[in-house]
């Protein structure tokens, strides 16, 4: 969404809904970035919002209420469940804050289009989850396409295969009902890397299966406890993208052998291997055409997950268009009902939403130095 600058200025108060294990790499972060201020911390667990607010020297924490009616907190970071994701982002377009939404945007397109339409209402951005496209490593990559270095970008392959998440997360229920499953967990990384390089996608085929109908719990107190398994855990998908090029993906849980973060784009004059797109930096590997060796191009960061939000609150007083933006979110959420419908159906399944890719960051771009 573009806006008016507004009439606030200086650093951008921040407040975290959720606190979770994925808040640590948030607040990791956020609390060192200088053009944000981590003001609040909330919980459904108080004594857990609590445990991170003091760990990390934020000077509130308690309720979501609360955190919605701190007058200083203008963009609200939602770390919720994915179940969970519209309600509180709805919550807080109506008390008047930006979001910035962990992935995925939303579970359903109907639910993901009324939060568009809410925050265009109210003259507010929701922006989402990924932010790793906004990192060194894919950063460069999409500048590299851009320059020309493969030619035109014709195909892709993304690949992810892991045996799952119950190994090592000690609550892992969520990634196995509905809003997870390998398509809507990972999916956003490689989708958004995809849409960012070659543009919108057009239709979509594709197969699922399940292997197990429970999975065990392999870690932390719940160990040995075993969790039912309500969404496909393998996705093959063919896309095909408004301009012509065509990408092939898996996203797998039912995978012995771990396969994770290739992304790779092949053009009329080479082939351009991208870094992990759920990290924010490594090499890329630089195939050009007839070469017998790959050019090793390395990145690397010293940031990462927080990273959207900074640029979110440099657009919002800029009165720019955040690059993480809401409309991108429901594109790759689009995308990904389309997946599970053409699974389904056996046949192609047109998507119906587009989105423009993001104007690339300027080389040195970095959320630790103070602009606001």
């Amino acid at each position: 969404m573009t806006g008016d600058a507004g009439t606030r200025t200086g650093r951008v108060g921040v407040g975290i809904i959720g606190a979770g294990n994925i808040s640590t790499q948030y607040l990791d972060n956020l609390t060192t970035f200088p053009d944000v201020n981590v003001v609040f911390i909330a919980d459904i667990d108080p004594a857990r919002a609590k445990e991170q607010a003091e760990k990390y020297g934020v000077a509130g924490s308690g309720s979501t209420e609360e955190l919605l009616a701190h007058d200083d907190i203008e963009i609200v970071v939602n770390l919720t469940i994915p179940a969970a994701h519209v309600e509180v982002a709805m919550l807080a377009l109506a008390a008047g804050k930006h979001v910035w939404t962990e992935k995925p945007f939303a579970l359903d397109r109907q639910s993901g289009k009324a939060l568009l339409a809410e925050a265009a209402g109210r003259g507010l951005r929701v922006s989402t989850a990924p932010d790793t496209f906004l990192g060194a490593g894919l950063q460069a990559g999409k500048r590299l396409i851009e320059s020309g270095s493969i030619g035109a970008p014709l195909t892709a392959l993304a690949l992810f295969q892991s045996p799952g998440p119950e190994s090592w997360h000690p609550n892992p229920d969520f990634f196995y009902v509905r809003g997870g499953g390998p398509l809507f967990d990972m999916g956003p990384y490689y989708l958004t890397t995809l849409v960012q390089n070659l543009g919108p996608v057009k239709r979509v085929a594709a197969t699922s299966s399940v292997s197990k109908q429970s999975r065990v719990i392999g870690s932390g107190g719940r160990a040995g406890e075993q969790i039912p398994v309500e969404v496909a855990t393998h996705i093959s998908a063919l896309i095909q993208f408004e301009g012509g090029a065509s990408a092939q993906c898996i996203f797998s849980f039912q995978s012995s052998l771990p396969r994770t973060g290739l992304v790779e784009f092949a053009g009329a004059d080479g082939t351009l291997v991208f870094p992990d797109p759920n990290m924010f930096e490594g090499d890329l590997l630089l195939w050009a055409d007839g070469a017998t060796q790959a050019e090793i191009i390395p990145t690397t960061s010293a940031v990462g997950r927080g990273t959207g939000v900074v640029e979110l609150a440099r657009a919002i007083r800029a009165g720019v268009p955040e690059r993480a933006s809401g409309e991108q979110g429901y594109h790759v959420l689009d995308v990904m009902v389309s997946m599970i419908e053409a699974a389904e159906s056996g046949e192609f399944v047109t998507v119906e939403s587009t989105v423009g890719a993001a104007v690339s960051l300027p080389e040195g771009w970095d959320p630790r130095t103070a602009t606001l």
